[in-house]
């Protein structure tokens, strides 16, 4: 079965692990990853999403989800007592991504090339897929005036009240190659669970990605990121709420109309079945909690459970 699955965030890392780790053939599993939050640092770059995919696949991802596991931290803190204002954390072993990244970059390569560069060195056999090579920042507007995604999530740790977000480079970004082919040939299409504005918006705005989803006939399952009114990781919850949405999983399905079938929603939302299947969308009660790498795999085996019994 060839499988898409919509990436970014811990939560998506996870989740596609589980997949990956489920499934009979891993290679027929394509992740396409936000790419919004990317950054340059220090002239290098940084693709936070991406590389959270591959270090988690791999089994080397941090205790929190991002960085890599036992790294150290002795070149930032060279950089701070040099009197730079490091907000932006980077480990020492994590720095050799984004050198070789930055160098085939440089050499006139695709962000698509060092993806697939790194995920081979890693030892992965999924493929990883950025939705677009060209630059595609999310702007977060908030009440104190527009942030650069890192700017507003890492460096003011999400306190400022969201009231909308931009994609100045959508308009003339173009999918990465496969992309298309590759929602256009699934046979099951998966939104991991993430934040469906910082993490799957930027996926939608890419001109193609959206149509390509509303039209597939495959089966298209969304894995709901709230859980009993509350994120499970990040600032969704706040980002739906200061948007003027229900902060529940009934809200998540309401923004995915159109694009989803089935919403994955935990034990916890079993009230909602109804007001969401009332939007024509299908539901699917289960313990969607990832507790460690045996819950991933659990979830996933039960969500793909439904599509090939």
């Amino acid at each position: 079965m060839r499988i898409v699955v919509l990436c970014g965030g811990v939560g998506a890392a996870r989740f596609l692990d589980g997949v990956v780790r489920t499934v009979d053939d891993p290679s027929a599993v394509t992740a396409i990853c936000n790419v919004s939050d990317d950054l340059s640092w220090h002239g290098l770059h940084v693709s936070p999403d991406i590389d959270t995919v591959i270090y988690t696949l791999a089994g080397l991802e941090g205790e929190f989800g991002w960085g890599l596991d036992g790294d150290t931290h002795t070149a930032l803190e060279e950089l701070r007592a040099l009197g730079g204002d490091e907000w932006f954390t980077i480990g020492d072993r994590d720095l050799a991504t984004h050198v070789v990244r930055s160098e085939l970059l440089r050499r006139g390569g695709t962000l698509s090339e060092a993806t697939a560069l790194l995920a081979t060195a890693r030892g992965l056999t999924c493929s990883l897929l950025p939705v677009t090579n060209d630059p595609h920042p999310t702007i977060v507007v908030t009440e104190e005036g527009e942030l650069a995604f890192q700017e507003y999530f890492v460096r003011r740790r999400s306190a400022d009240t969201v009231t909308g977000f931009r994609f100045p480079g959508a308009a003339e970004a173009r999918p990465a190659p496969g992309v298309l082919e590759a929602i256009r040939e699934a046979q099951l299409i998966l939104f991991a669970p993430s934040n469906p504005f910082v993490s799957i918006e930027p996926l939608l705005s890419v001109p193609g990605v959206r149509t390509a989803i509303a039209t597939s006939t495959a089966p298209r399952i969304a894995i709901s990121p709230i859980i009993g009114g509350e994120a499970v990781k990040g600032p969704a919850a706040d980002m739906l709420a200061s948007l003027g949405h229900e902060v529940s999983a009934l809200g998540v399905a309401r923004l995915y109309l159109g694009l989803v079938d089935t919403l994955v929603i935990d034990n916890a939302d079993v009230g909602l079945v109804d007001d969401i299947e009332k939007l024509g969308m299908q539901t699917l009660v289960l313990d969607s909690m990832m507790r460690g790498r045996d819950g991933r795999q659990r979830l996933a085996s039960e969500v793909l459970r439904t599509v090939a019994p």
